[in-house]
């Protein structure tokens, strides 16, 4: 799975970048700078911004998306996600890098 949230410079999508991986919620996060145009408030915005593609599986989504909510510093962060297809060895590497899978019946651990 990927999710995507941006921030709103280097500095802090690193902090966010490194509590997650910390917590074992994603596998990889690429930092990638971005230009984004929106709406906010009935303002036009130009805002240079950092992206971060977060790579994770979708049994922890739920935990990555509170963990990324909790610690974001917008009011309102940008969180999208979708499926991808990955090669065998990427998929195997990435899932050793993530929380264990909980055992059949037993919830996923809560985020810190």
């Amino acid at each position: 799975m990927l999710a995507l949230t941006t921030e709103a410079d280097l500095s802090r999508a690193k902090a966010l970048a490194s509590r997650l991986l910390e917590q074992d919620l994603v596998a990889c996060i690429s930092l990638l700078p971005v230009t984004s145009l929106y709406r906010w408030e009935g303002k036009l915005c130009d805002e240079a911004e950092i992206q971060l593609l977060m790579k994770t599986r979708l049994s922890l989504l739920k935990a990555l998306e509170q963990a990324v909510l909790q610690h974001h510093s917008y009011e309102l962060p940008e969180w999208l996600t979708w499926p991808v297809a990955a090669s065998e060895a990427y998929r195997s590497w990435a899932q050793l890098q993530l929380r264990p899978e909980p055992e059949q019946g037993d919830a996923e651990a809560p985020v810190p």
